[in-house]
């Protein structure tokens, strides 16, 4: 869906639908009144009759004499209206025309004055809530293209000074549908080669990015054996993606990202139960963010380098697999003994992390759905940030909250990397039931103790159900961190 802004108001307005947001303990304001002009009155005469309230979410569908869809929504109390609630509020006004012949829409949630938000924030968050909503994965379905579920474009009501948040928004949105139709393809699809595949169409594209991939051969030659001892049970041979991003002066050192490439996890040895293990195609949804990431960075033209790294590996049970009780040896050369090899993240994730080290990154973070136990702690709605830093922890989760896309940080104290120490190697790849997640954060901090590194958990934030699939969470977080180190 195209996102642009505009300054047209409801009456010269010529899309198909126009989305109008009404607070429950205010009158109407101008544009509201406009639009109420062309439905001959009814929007104000459904608010009268109570058949409107304005509660948060809740949608009205009503049209003007020429047959142009207007959609009241509501917002609820003006002084308790949240960013949160403009995404609940949007989400709920596609909703409304998704199933519709509605193509084009006019957006005009961010004409209300809010009491605590700023317009250009209100058509950013608007924006990026719609094309989330209007998100159909259709891929692998054997149907007919229909009529509906076919919004082409959205303008929002923004002034000029609000066009490049607008831009913004446009380039995020880009970003999570990139991240969700990665995450939500199938693995007999969506493998190793695949994404370098992917990775290889986005270098073409940009002018200002270029493309290295590490193949099995290159990673043995540089003796990556974490990774290479989780790839040793796949047919699927394993890629290293490194994709560049020069959106300033080449000497300015890059922020790298890398994520978690498992495009699909049974566990291996370590074999995970058969319930919900189809849901293991989304264990690359680390990788599937920093594609988004990156590509939102180079639609905005962000002025930043930036590098991606993502080790893509197949995690499977063979006769070749590596077991229980192995003892491999690292990129950076440390020991690792393999207590269970459904631990396999951590696994491609330290030589990957050791070999981002080489770009001599000012900023080092890493996205994986690493542990079921960052679900139990922090549920689906906060992704888990981890850092030895101070700085660098604090300014993701500020990002986090201007776009609404929330983290928490967990601690990585020294108490807990006792629980990683094993008699047989430098470390062992469990610490056991207590901390799951702060000791898989602990055994990472390990081959990132020189850099300012920061480990982002997003084994709840990534995926939630059947239904939805991959969020595209949390792209939006890391995209406004990038927009805000771009501009110091």
């Amino acid at each position: 869906m195209k996102i642009t802004s505009s300054l047209i108001t409801p009456s010269k307005s010529k899309s198909d639908a126009l989305f109008v947001g009404f607070f429950s303990d205010t009158k109407l304001n101008t544009i509201a009144t406009e639009a109420d002009n062309l439905t001959n009155k009814q929007i104000s005469a459904r608010i009268k009759a109570k058949d409107f309230s304005g509660k948060t979410g809740e949608a009205l569908t009503l049209f003007s004499n020429s047959g142009q869809r207007i959609v009241l929504v509501g917002l609820g109390n003006k002084d308790k209206c949240n960013l949160g609630t403009i995404q609940s509020a949007t989400t709920s006004a596609v909703k409304a025309v998704i199933k519709t012949p509605v193509k084009t829409v006019s957006n005009y949630i961010s004409s209300l004055t809010y009491a605590n938000l700023d317009p250009a924030t209100v058509a950013k968050i608007s924006a990026i809530a719609a094309s989330h909503a209007a998100y159909r994965y259709e891929v692998t379905k054997n149907f007919k293209k229909d009529d509906k579920h076919s919004l082409t474009s959205m303008a929002m009501y923004a002034d000029k000074k609000a066009a490049s948040t607008i831009k913004q928004a446009a380039a995020i949105a880009t970003g999570v549908e990139t991240t969700r139709s990665l995450g939500n393809l199938p693995p007999n699809i969506c493998n190793p080669s695949y994404l370098a595949s992917h990775a290889k169409d986005i270098a073409k594209k940009y002018d200002n990015c270029s493309l290295t991939i590490l193949d099995e051969k290159k990673m043995q030659k540089l003796k990556m054996g974490a990774l290479l001892a989780v790839a040793r049970g796949s047919r699927n041979s394993p890629k290293m993606i490194v994709l560049k991003y020069t959106g300033t002066k080449k000497l300015q050192k890059p922020h790298v990202i890398v994520g978690k490439g498992i495009t699909f996890d049974t566990g291996g040895i370590s074999l995970k139960p058969g319930a919900n293990m189809d849901e293991m195609k989304y264990d690359m949804c680390g990788a599937a963010t920093v594609f988004g990431t990156f590509v939102a960075v180079a639609e905005m033209q962000l002025p930043i380098n930036l590098v991606m790294i993502v080790p893509a590996v197949e995690n499977m049970p063979d006769g070749d697999a590596y077991r229980p009780g192995d003892v491999v040896t690292s990129y950076s050369g440390k020991t690792i003994e393999v207590l269970n090899t459904d631990a396999e993240g951590r696994m491609i994730l330290c030589d990957a992390l050791t070999y981002a080290q080489e770009y001599k990154p000012q900023v080092l973070i890493d996205l994986a759905t690493l542990t079921g136990a960052c679900v139990v702690a922090l549920g689906h709605v906060a992704s888990a940030v981890m850092s030895k830093q101070e700085q660098l922890p604090q300014d993701i989760l500020k990002a986090g909250i201007e776009i609404n896309d929330k983290a928490w940080q967990l601690p990585l104290w020294d108490e807990y990397q006792k629980q990683i120490d094993t008699t047989f190697a430098d470390m062992q790849n469990v610490g056991g039931f207590a901390g799951g997640s702060i000791t898989a954060g602990c055994f990472l901090s390990r081959f990132c103790e020189d850099v300012n590194w920061a480990h982002i958990d997003i084994a709840g934030t990534a995926w939630n159900n059947k239904k939805e699939g991959a969020t595209g969470r949390p792209v939006a977080m890391m995209v406004q961190y990038l927009i805000n180190e771009s501009a110091k």
